[in-house]
């Protein structure tokens, strides 16, 4: 079997690679809404966002550490940092540790489909732009009318939900901070797919996300508690704390499988898992400013016409 036909059979199809995207967008719902309330909860986005990561950090080290892949993508990191891989390469983890921070900071007060809001719009016009320069681990990805179009809608779909009937003027703003934490997330996920190249293994991918941003998000803390003070409670509820296992899972689904679908891809079939499980949770627990269960789900409809949009050429091709 020659080199070309290996690497062509070892691509996903695209109704495998397509739902896993999905799913990391519902588990990145469930995880602002955990992280938002812990945020709450104490008092202290920052504090909650370094509870979040330190945990992930725990349990990806150990995944690490017990399995084969793991360690000898540890090895691999060990003698090939500022040789075979550059320092930059190590630095995803500062986007992640933003939008667990962000999470923490906002989703109390306008809820996860608002913050979906902000995060989508960022995510997409990101992926556009690193998948034409080449950034991901796929190459280059032409910027086709298909993904134009398709990315227009998504971004439709997130000004509807964002200034629709029921959506709160004054926790707008705080849409900013999503929208920042989302450009992030398309960039992280881009160098994530490259480090897992490197590395040979996700999860060792994964581990170096979370030890850089533990390390940012402990320092912002720290500096936050000498201002502040330190939070005067800690809730007891379990549920509250399994962010960081969360953000485990689908940082290492996202380094798996960004080279099968191209980081643009990638975030729009993310888009309609948030969108979808973000809708679900505002319905169950609403926040003060988010938006109807009406404008939220219409947003939904929409953002999942982009993504077929998207798919749809592809699948011909």
């Amino acid at each position: 079997m020659s080199g070309e036909q290996s690497a062509a059979r070892s691509v996903l199809p695209l109704g495998v690679s397509l739902p896993v995207a999905v799913l990391i967008g519902i588990l990145t719902a469930v995880q602002a809404r955990i992280n938002g309330s812990l945020g709450a909860a104490i008092g202290n986005g920052l504090v909650a966002a370094s509870i979040s990561f330190g945990s992930g950090l725990v349990l990806i080290v150990a995944l690490c550490c017990a399995l084969p892949q793991g360690r000898a993508g540890l090895r691999r990191l060990g003698s090939g940092v500022g040789r075979d891989i550059p320092v930059w390469m190590l630095l995803g983890g500062l986007a992640g540790a933003v939008t667990v921070a962000t999470q923490g900071l906002t989703v109390a007060t306008i809820g996860v489909a608002l913050f979906t809001v902000g995060l989508v719009a960022g995510q997409t016009v990101g992926g556009l732009v690193i998948d034409r320069v080449g950034y991901g681990p796929g190459g280059v990805v032409a910027v086709t009318v298909p993904r134009v179009v398709g990315a227009a809608l998504v971004l439709a779909g997130v000004a509807l939900c964002a200034l629709g009937p029921g959506s709160s003027a004054a926790a707008v703003w705080m849409i900013v901070l999503p929208l920042l934490a989302g450009a992030g997330v398309a960039w992280q996920q881009g160098t994530n797919g490259r480090l897992r190249q490197s590395l040979g293994s996700p999860f060792a991918a994964t581990a170096v996300n979370f030890a850089s941003g533990t390390l940012v998000l402990v320092l912002a803390a720290v500096v936050s508690v000498v201002v502040s003070g330190m939070p005067q409670t800690f809730p007891a509820a379990p549920w509250l704390y399994l962010g960081g296992p969360l953000g485990v899972t689908y940082i290492v689904m996202s380094a798996a499988i960004v080279r099968h679908t191209g980081v643009l891809l990638l975030g729009l079939g993310s888009v309609v898992g948030l969108l979808a499980a973000s809708i679900a949770l505002d319905a169950v627990a609403p926040a003060s400013s988010a938006p109807t269960l009406a404008i939220a789900s219409l947003a939904a409809a929409v953002a999942l016409v982009g993504v077929a949009v998207v798919v749809v050429p592809r699948r011909r091709r």
